[in-house]
C-alpha cells in the first residue's frame, strides 16, 4: 500500500483556463467555484476561466488558486482517495489544511481573500524577489547576510534552487554577488512584492486578526507546515504558524525530506502546473509524483495502491 501525500502548488501556478475542465465535468468541484463565489461576491469563475487583467493581481489570484486547487482536490477525493499527510507551499498550505480536514472549506476562501488583501496592501515600494540557481543554501544564506540592506531567503526550493526576497537594491547586489559566487543563474521574478520576507511583517498582523475568528479542528491527517517543515498534528500550533509563513522562509525541500523520511512514497500534486513535481525531481527521484490539473489527469491515480 502507498503512503501518499497531497500537496499543492502556491502563487505563480495560475493561469488563465485552470479548473474548467473540473467545474464542467464534475459535480463536486462545480460546487467550489458556486461556494467560492457566495463566499467572496467575485466572479471567481469568470477570473480562471477567460482571460482578464485581474488573475495575477495578489489579491485575486489567491483566492482563485485556491478555488482552482479545492475543486481539483474534490474531484480526487470523489475518486475515493486521501492522503496520509498534506502540504502546501506558501499559498497551497491553505488548501492543504482543507484536504487533512483541518480547515472549513468556506473558511478557507473567506481567510485566504483576506490573506490577498492584506498581502497586496502591505506592499512597500521598491520590494522584488529573484530566483537563485545553482547554489547551495548555505552560500546564499551568508550572502545574503553580508549584502548591505535587506534580503533574505524566501524559499528553499530544491537543490540548486533557491529564492531571495528583500529591498530591490539590495536583492540586485546580492544577485551579482551570488553570480560571482558561481551561481548559474539569477532570475529577477515578476512578482509584485518581496513575499516571504520580514517587509510582510505588517500582513501577518493584519492576519492574526482575521485568524482570531476561525475554527480549526483536530484530525487524524497531519500537515507539514511550510515555517519549520514539521509534522503538525495539534491543530492549536496552525493560527501562530500561518502568521509566521506571511513572512518567513517557505522550507519546501525540507518539507518534502521531512515527508519522505515518515515513509511517504506517493506525492499528488493538486492544482494548476507541475512545478511542485519538478521539485521533487530534483530532490528525490526515487518516489512517485503525479500531478493532478486536468480532469482527464485523474487516470494517474490508477497508478496508486490504495
Amino acid at each position: 500500500m502507498s503512503q501518499t501525500a497531497f500537496i499543492f502548488p502556491g502563487q505563480g501556478a495560475q493561469y488563465f483556463g485552470m479548473g474548467r475542465d473540473f467545474y464542467e465535468n464534475c459535480p463536486e468541484s462545480a460546487a467550489v467555484f458556486e461556494l467560492a463565489e457566495d463566499v467572496t461576491g467575485l466572479p471567481v469563475k469568470r477570473l480562471c476561466f477567460e482571460e482578464n487583467d485581474q488573475l495575477n493581481i495578489t489579491e485575486y489570484t489567491q483566492i482563485c488558486l485556491l478555488t482552482a486547487e479545492l475543486a481539483a482536490l474534490k474531484a480526487v477525493e470523489a475518486r475515493g482517495f486521501t492522503p496520509c499527510v498534506s502540504a502546501g507551499l506558501s499559498l497551497g498550505e491553505y488548501a492543504a489544511l482543507v484536504a487533512a480536514g483541518r480547515l472549513d472549506m468556506a473558511a478557507a476562501m473567506k481567510l485566504v481573500r483576506q490573506r490577498g488583501i492584506y498581502m497586496q496592501e502591505a506592499v512597500p515600494a521598491g520590494g522584488a524577489m529573484a530566483a537563485v540557481l545553482g547554489l547551495d543554501y548555505g552560500a546564499v544564506e551568508r550572502i545574503c547576510v553580508d549584502t548591505k540592506g535587506l534580503v533574505e531567503l524566501a524559499n528553499y526550493n530544491c537543490p540548486g534552487q533557491i529564492v531571495i526576497s528583500g529591498e530591490e537594491d539590495a536583492v540586485t547586489a546580492a544577485g551579482e554577488a551570488l553570480k560571482a559566487a558561481g551561481a548559474k543563474k539569477v532570475a529577477m521574478l515578476k512578482v509584485s512584492g518581496p513575499f516571504h520576507s520580514s517587509m510582510l511583517s505588517g500582513a501577518g498582523k493584519r492576519l492574526a486578526q482575521a485568524l482570531e475568528s476561525v475554527e480549526l479542528t483536530d484530525s487524524q491527517i497531519p500537515y507539514v507546515c511550510n515555517t519549520d517543515a514539521e509534522y503538525i498534528t495539534d491543530s492549536s500550533k496552525i493560527k501562530p504558524l500561518l502568521i509566521r509563513q506571511v513572512s518567513s522562509s517557505v522550507r519546501w525541500e525540507q518539507s518534502i525530506r521531512k515527508m519522505i523520511d515518515a515513509g511517504v512514497d506517493t506525492f499528488v500534486e493538486i492544482g494548476p502546473g507541475k512545478t511542485l513535481c519538478g521539485f521533487l525531481k530534483r530532490i528525490d527521484r526515487s518516489v512517485t509524483a503525479i500531478n493532478i490539473d486536468k480532469y482527464e489527469d485523474l487516470e494517474k491515480l490508477l497508478k496508486i495502491e490504495k
